[in-house]
């Protein structure tokens, strides 16, 4: 059940502020920087992971000033929830990943699970290299083996929200990277 206005309104102002928009945009900002020194001549295919990498890719996508191609992949574990379950394939990208440089952009890379399957399937349908790039890395022992190439910041083992991050929905665009209270 999504929580109502109010319930929102109290998490927000409850959280824990863990980066300000100024800490975020600096990151995010290296970041491209990271992956314009890495693949700004390979006419890549930018796969969003929606929703939650709406937000950061749409800011770090402004500042790759090379040729790409944009696309999205809709693939979830978590459907509102605050705990992850089984994988559910929504949408795949229009364009084709056979011979292209992939970069997989992410808003947070918790356990991996999520991540892991979109670069397996990538690699699965022919992608010459597959790189991946996510906002937010969670610093935890869950992790299933998987690290990306492209990281903004890193947080301590929380439940966070805030730019393309949700909570049950909801505060994805908050303006920083907030931890709720308690967790």
């Amino acid at each position: 059940m999504s929580p109502s206005p109010e319930q929102v309104r109290q998490i927000y102002a409850e959280a824990d502020c863990l980066y300000d928009r100024a800490q975020v945009e600096q990151a995010l900002s290296r970041m491209a920087k990271e992956i314009t020194a890495r693949i700004a001549d390979k006419n890549p295919l930018v796969l969003t992971v929606m929703s939650g990498a709406l937000i950061p890719a749409g800011i770090l996508l402004s500042q790759l000033d090379f040729p790409l191609h944009i696309d999205y992949i809709h693939a979830s574990r978590y459907r509102g929830d605050t705990a992850g379950g089984d994988l559910q394939w929504r949408v795949a990208p229009r364009f084709e990943v056979t011979g292209r440089c992939v970069l997989i952009v992410d808003d947070i890379l918790d356990e991996g699970l999520t991540l892991q399957a979109i670069i397996k399937w990538c690699w699965e349908q022919g992608a010459n290299e597959v790189y991946s790039a996510v906002l937010v890395e969670k610093k935890h022992a869950r992790n299933v083996g998987v690290d990306a190439d492209f990281i903004g910041i890193e947080i301590p083992d929380r439940y966070v929200f805030g730019y393309g991050m949700d909570y049950k929905e909801c505060l994805r665009n908050a303006p920083g990277i907030f931890a709720v209270k308690g967790h």
